[in-house]
């Protein structure tokens, strides 16, 4: 892949993370650790138990080592309202506030913004960056995703300890987020409105369709692995996109891929389609609906954030239907995976048995052509990773169940009164479809 780093990273600086408690302990104990730099990029740092610990160890490393530069990114959006069906609320960035003017200025925590509205894209950069490591997951941080309070949502959870790797993400977060003046910091007043950042946001936004993560071109040795680090960013010249449809184009025997929301980009899905007419195995992982992010249980109040689940459902039993006879052939296995009231995060792809991608992206429209995502691709021709990854994939299997039948999906027909007065109206106008692109 030219123009693109190639970083030769000895296997046994690979590690795959067990679940989230063992990222939250990996995290805490490279921050409590860090010498030089920590730059933690997110989806969001929550206003919660988690949060606040993740913050008080970045505030006790950085008193500690006062030269220790400590930077955090999240989406600007997402950091100033509350959580959906909360009501109003300052956001996560009054405790970022808080935090500054109670303990200084040392941890900068910035806003991303990389669209005008979180409606239409968001910051869903995933690496967090603690000297010479890269702890990677699709995780955000809070309660759930760090697993603190006994309930989780679980995500995959890599460690790489690579200097160049390093490297060469934390000086993409510097050139794109840094230096620009659409990323303000939410530790200092007063914080510009969206509405005043329109022409710096709009510069970002080439900026980022640009963008590449920069590095050598090294050639993987005996012991070592391939680790090519790509980012993506709208829906032309997206280098993210254009790797995963090569992988799924290109694989020779077998593909596992993970995604938390059933809601196939169309490329994706004509690529999966060719690729069960060669005959390649594929195996797909996702949540059953009860564990979804945004399941409402029936003993709860309904709101229409809950449609979510069902009508990504709705969407895997027609996919289950029209490839039926594979299902029966063991071509193509679907596995629902559920474990009590948690809930299921993962994305990613297995290829053959010398491919692998880390990554954020959900594998959705909105991924494919909206948010600012980026991923890991391991090429690994010799399965010095081979025994990490049947191990991460077995153990994730623990907790599913294959389908043998598209009708083991629950239909419309039994899902809630409301739910089916929602699906039925939103069919009628054809905004289903709309609501796909979106969410």
């Amino acid at each position: 892949m030219s123009g693109f780093p190639q970083l030769a990273v000895p296997a046994t600086a690979i590690t795959t993370l067990a679940g989230p408690a063992a990222f939250r302990q990996a995290l805490l104990e490279l921050i409590g650790s860090a010498q030089r730099r920590i730059v933690l990029v997110a989806l969001y740092l929550q206003d919660d138990d988690a949060g606040r610990e993740v913050l008080d160890a970045l505030y006790a490393a950085r008193a500690a080592r006062p030269q220790l530069k400590v930077e955090v990114y999240v989406d600007w959006h997402r950091a100033r309202r509350g959580l959906i069906g909360k009501g109003a609320s300052e956001g996560n960035a009054a405790m970022y506030r808080e935090y500054a003017q109670r303990l200084g200025e040392g941890v900068v925590i910035r806003g991303v913004p990389v669209q005008n509205r979180e409606l239409f894209g968001v910051l869903h950069l995933k690496g967090f960056i603690v000297d010479d490591a890269v702890l990677y997951s699709g995780a955000s941080l809070n309660d759930v995703y760090l697993n603190k309070h006994g309930r989780y949502r679980l995500d995959r959870y890599h460690l790489i300890r690579h200097r160049g790797l390093a490297d060469s993400m934390a000086d993409f977060v510097a050139r794109e987020f840094h230096a620009s003046d659409a990323v303000p910091r939410f530790d200092q007043l007063p914080l510009p409105s969206t509405r005043e950042l329109h022409e710096p946001i709009r510069r970002l936004r080439q900026s980022l369709q640009q963008a590449r993560y920069q590095g050598p071109h090294d050639e993987a040795g005996a012991g070592e692995v391939t680790v090519i680090p790509l980012a993506g960013f709208g829906r032309g010249d997206n280098a993210l996109n254009e790797t995963l449809l090569g992988l799924l184009r290109n694989a020779r025997q077998r593909v596992i891929l993970l995604t938390p929301y059933f809601n196939l980009p169309r490329p994706v899905r004509a690529a999966i389609g060719q690729l069960l007419r060669r005959g390649c195995q594929l195996d797909i992982m996702v949540g059953d609906k009860v564990a979804n992010d945004f399941y409402i249980p029936p003993e709860q109040p309904f709101s229409r954030i809950g449609l979510l689940p069902y009508l990504y459902e709705s969407n895997l039993r027609r996919f289950a239907r029209s490839h039926q006879g594979a299902i029966e052939r063991g071509r193509l296995n679907l596995w629902l995976w559920r474990h009590h009231d948690n809930s299921y995060h993962l994305k990613g792809l297995f290829v053959d048995h010398d491919v692998a991608v880390l990554t954020g992206n959900n594998l959705n429209p909105r991924a494919w052509a909206l948010d600012l995502e980026n991923g890991l691709l391991l090429r690994d021709p010799s399965g010095l990773l081979v025994a990490q990854h049947e191990a991460e994939w077995l153990a994730l299997r623990q907790h599913a169940t294959r389908l043998n039948h598209y009708r083991e999906l629950q239909g419309a027909r039994g899902y809630p009164p409301e739910v089916r007065r929602l699906l039925k109206r939103l069919r009628r106008v054809r905004l289903d479809r709309l609501i796909g692109q979106l969410l």
